[in-house]
């Protein structure tokens, strides 16, 4: 039997889902924390240093979760997935998929090198610079997002209305980074969540927000739709344009009816898409992951 490392610090549902996708393919899985590898270089032996393979590296990779921390330990976090991938062992996503998604102000410009629609974003370090673009936008009546560069499930993402909340204007360890609201269609808050694996879109959502943030963690609701064409193909070549082997892609439609992408997250979760969707998520990954890159037709 084959055996998968998945990187998580906290397996919960969609670690025993993984799990039990990869062992109905005949691959057994460990839930090991980049916290607890390393490297040890030596002549003779093993330079990656990773709980219960120390015999044998495992078969593949699946990163569940990369644990924060201060830029040192990111670093090497990306370095054992960086040096699995340099071993030919497949890592899915893999850490060059990862560094671009988590870094916000790199998502927004390789999608809008890409030529798709995303928001107009600004990302600096001058405070001054940062308070006078607001002050021009919220002067020309647009709204503002203040995100951390790093960060995921709306942790830090506050709104600027007028021109008194930039006193709370405050940068992530010394970074601004500020987008355009944009307001969605219809009544309420929404926007949609398309889950892409090997460029195509498997399921789609819309997610309902109780305020102006629509995670699912913060306590959006989840509704069925219909994939529309516009939204998969949209939703397909975000994920080619950070190049990803699946990603959870964020959609608002805008008032004037017309569909921009403002989030692509490498590692996303779908237990809200599959309360809504008649599709196992886990089952299509592992296959993915198993067929594609360890055992290619």
């Amino acid at each position: 039997m084959g055996r998968i490392v998945i990187f998580t610090d906290d397996p919960g549902w969609h670690g025993k889902q993984l799990r039990q996708a990869f062992a109905s393919l005949g691959y057994s899985s460990d839930y090991v924390s980049l916290t607890e590898c390393g490297f040890n270089i030596k002549p003779g032996q093993q330079p990656l240093v990773i709980p219960g393979f120390e015999q044998a590296l495992p078969d593949a990779a699946f990163v569940r979760g990369v644990p924060g921390g201060s830029l040192e330990e990111v670093v090497l976090y990306l370095g054992i997935l960086h040096a699995l991938k340099a071993m030919n062992i497949p890592v899915y996503n893999d850490g060059h998929a990862v560094e671009r998604s988590v870094d916000k102000g790199m998502t927004s410009f390789l999608l809008y090198h890409a030529g798709l629609p995303t928001p107009l974003t600004w990302v600096l370090r001058n405070r001054d610079d940062a308070l006078a673009i607001a002050e021009v936008e919220l002067n020309k009546g647009h709204l503002l997002i203040s995100k951390p560069l790093f960060g995921s499930q709306g942790e830090g993402i506050r709104r600027i209305e007028k021109t008194t909340d930039l006193f709370w204007l405050t940068h992530s360890h010394g970074v601004y980074y500020l987008q355009r609201f944009v307001h969605c269609s219809g009544v309420g808050f929404s926007d949609h969540r398309v889950f892409v694996i090997n460029g195509r879109a498997v399921a789609a959502m819309r997610r309902r927000g109780k305020s102006w943030l629509n995670n699912v963690a913060r306590g959006a609701s989840c509704e069925q739709i219909d994939l529309e064409p516009e939204l998969a193909e949209l939703a397909v070549r975000a994920t080619a344009a950070l190049a990803m082997d699946y990603a959870g892609v964020d959609i608002i439609q805008d008032k004037a009816g017309h569909f921009t992408i403002i989030e692509v997250n490498s590692i996303p979760a779908w237990k809200g898409l599959e309360s809504v969707c008649d599709v196992s998520i886990a089952d299509l990954l592992a296959k993915d992951l198993i067929t594609r890159h360890i055992r290619p037709l």
